[in-house]
């Protein structure tokens, strides 16, 4: 079963697994709704997703086939740059990850691998997803992301916290590659997922 929003990745990927012969497209959806609802209807062994649909993200889908004990193993198939989004699929319970920068071949090779039981993930550090991402952070990288959370822009910070707007530059450069993000919105929504999920 595939769910992706672009009419041509579905097409593309239906006629690219059948061809194949190993694996039999059931249906493709535009939505994750509509992906859950056929999953449930028909059960499926392999599911490809791409992480942005047009209703709800891959980490969504990935938590409603886990509320409703589907045992559907999840491919997720994205463009989506960052160890943010592969995080959080791992989290999740993704069994594979697949770039859409990558050849065909290996979206095949992967669901082979997953369809005998396998994780397929890039090669990672697998320690490194699965950790507290904020465990390496200073106190004051610490205190620089809620402030971030809560709005504050660089100049804000740099007069309530008492440093120059320099040093919370270099601070900032140091929190996005501790957290494998590129920008203080990527930062903000790891940090709003992480807090949600420890609640």
């Amino acid at each position: 079963m595939i769910a992706d929003k672009s009419p041509v990745v579905r097409s593309g990927l239906r006629d690219f697994i059948n061809r194949d012969g190993r694996f039999e497209v059931l249906e493709a959806h535009a939505t994750g709704a509509a992906f859950i609802a056929a999953v449930e209807q028909h059960p499926t062994d392999i599911g490809i997703i791409g992480w942005s649909l047009p209703d709800m993200t891959g980490g969504e889908v990935l938590s409603a086939l886990k509320r409703r004990h589907l045992p559907t193993r999840i491919v997720v198939y994205t463009g989506e740059p960052g160890r943010d989004v592969l995080r959080q699929a791992v989290r999740l319970g993704a069994w594979g990850f697949i770039s859409k920068s990558d050849e065909p071949s290996v979206l095949v090779d992967s669901i082979a691998a997953v369809a005998r039981g396998r994780m397929s993930l890039p090669y990672i550090d697998l320690q490194a997803l699965t950790t507290d991402p904020f465990a390496e952070l200073t106190s004051r990288e610490r205190e620089l992301l809620t402030a971030l959370a809560n709005g504050w822009t660089n100049l804000q910070i740099a007069s309530r916290i008492g440093i120059s707007r320099n040093t919370v530059k270099y601070h900032l450069k140091n929190l996005y590659d501790k957290l494998g993000v590129s920008n203080r919105a990527m930062a903000v929504a790891l940090y709003m997922q992480t807090t949600m999920d420890q609640r």
